[in-house]
């Protein structure tokens, strides 16, 4: 029985999938358009000097919420669900992720209005955040050469600042037809 004053709080849920990218100055040469008779002349490098996004991504209405960090770690992961959490204060959030290891480290640090749930191993096709690092290898990496880490990181901002601000855009990469269909954003 509810008590004088007391008001019945119904956060929204929202549903979101998270996932890590690395990036960095190995790049991946891929097939282009030239004009005919033209050889294109692509550069390559194998430099290993990398950066990885965290990102996750609410297929229902192309919400996406990414951070840029060095490493892949509890502490990082901790630091990206705090963000996450920060965004979306008024909501309780289910985040499915794949089984890496500081998704279940004992350190990891997870908010209150944040429930993690893990996805069927071995299965990144299930993932729509695999969508989006495509997107940004095709749209803003591909056949390109960077001078400097600085490169890559001011390339990834640029990538994730247009994406997070095109939620259409987002919806139509990750809005999986079992994602949309099972109504997994409810109040």
């Amino acid at each position: 029985m509810k008590q004088r004053g007391e008001q019945n709080q119904i956060n929204k849920i929202r549903v979101m999938f998270q996932d890590e990218g690395r990036f960095g100055r190995i790049n991946d040469p891929r097939r282009c358009w030239v004009p005919r008779g033209i050889r294109p002349s692509i550069g390559k490098q194998i430099i290993r000097e990398f950066t990885y996004v965290y990102a996750a991504v609410s297929p229902a209405d192309g919400v996406l919420d990414s951070l840029v960090l060095p490493e892949v770690s509890a502490e990082a992961m901790s630091i990206f669900l705090q963000e996450v959490s920060l965004r979306h204060l008024d909501e309780s959030i289910i985040i499915f992720l794949d089984g890496a290891g500081w998704h279940k480290a004992k350190d990891l640090k997870i908010p209150d209005n944040i429930k993690l749930s893990k996805l069927p191993p071995y299965s990144p096709e299930l993932n729509p955040t695999e969508h989006i690092w495509e997107e940004i290898r095709e749209k803003w990496f591909e056949n390109k050469v960077f001078l400097s880490i600085d490169a890559v990181v001011d390339t990834l901002e640029q990538a994730l600042h247009t994406l997070e601000n095109d939620n259409e855009r987002v919806q139509s990469l990750s809005g999986f037809d079992w994602i949309i269909s099972g109504n997994l954003n409810a109040t």
